[in-house]
């Protein structure tokens, strides 16, 4: 259900799929609403996403949008089970789609028609960092926690991961990240690039807003603005959609290795 109104507020709830929207003067707030899973995305949350980032495309009105997660962390990546499950059979219909619909939420949000906005608190984990990167700016929590996560729990990256990071933080942070499991609080984050401000916790929404707001009061030069913005910055690398695809057979292979090992122990 959408129901934008301006320039008074209104929440928008699913309790299923757990995602909310509120829209305030032009700025779309967009929350992840999973609070006891750390906002992992199911295949239903990712599809409920990319349908919110529909409707704010297609709404004139809307001139930026903010994306948080709820109940103190941003976004600990694809929900388990949906791991689980491409584990089990990689080449399963439904299982592929599963991890497909997460990588596609993401990017969705990455094309997004408005300038956008991650406000970054607790975790952000896996796919989760997938998520926060693909946004065009980052506030971020001293106490936020930035972890690529995938080796650790024996998955190769997926969607585009190394793209993501490496066109915002470079190479050695990439590196540092992705291959050697180094954890980025806040503060580390401004450092390495990976995000413009670094504020105390219950500072990190209002702040997102408030410069999400600025570019929301002519909603059609932000628009026209980020389109040009993100054609002149793409990196000259592999694109985006192609680094998801050239890493998704790699991290099929391990999700089953994984699926086998936990049946062997």
């Amino acid at each position: 259900m959408w129901t934008p109104v301006e320039p008074e507020e209104t929440t928008v709830t699913d309790g299923r799929t757990q995602i909310e929207v509120a829209i305030t003067e032009g700025v779309a707030v967009v929350t992840l609403d999973a609070p006891e899973r750390r906002n992992a995305l199911t295949a239903d949350m990712a599809q409920a996403l990319i349908e919110e980032c529909d409707r704010i495309d297609a709404d004139p009105s809307v001139g930026a949008a903010v994306v948080q997660g709820a109940g103190g962390h941003f976004c600990a990546g694809a929900h388990r089970a949906v791991l689980d499950g491409a584990g089990d059979d990689p080449a399963d219909p439904d299982a592929y789609a599963a991890i497909g619909s997460v990588y596609a939420a993401f990017q969705r949000v990455g094309r997004l028609a408005v300038p956008t906005i991650a406000a970054v608190r607790g975790a952000a984990v896996g796919a989760g960092v997938n998520l926060m990167m693909a946004t065009d700016l980052r506030v971020v929590a001293a106490s936020a926690r930035i972890i690529a996560g995938f080796l650790r729990i024996g998955l190769h990256p997926g969607g585009g991961h190394f793209t993501l990071l490496g066109r915002t933080a470079g190479r050695e942070a990439t590196s540092a990240m992705a291959l050697f499991s180094e954890e980025v609080d806040g503060a580390r984050a401004v450092e390495l690039g990976l995000a413009w401000e670094c504020l105390p916790d219950d500072e990190v929404a209002a702040r997102a807003v408030e410069l999400a707001s600025r570019p929301a009061r002519d909603p059609a030069l932000a628009r026209a603005a980020v389109a040009s913005f993100r054609s002149e910055l793409d990196p000259p690398g592999a694109s985006w959609e192609v680094a998801s695809q050239a890493e998704r057979a790699a991290q099929m292979w391990s999700l089953r290795r994984r699926a086998i090992g936990r049946a062997e122990a």
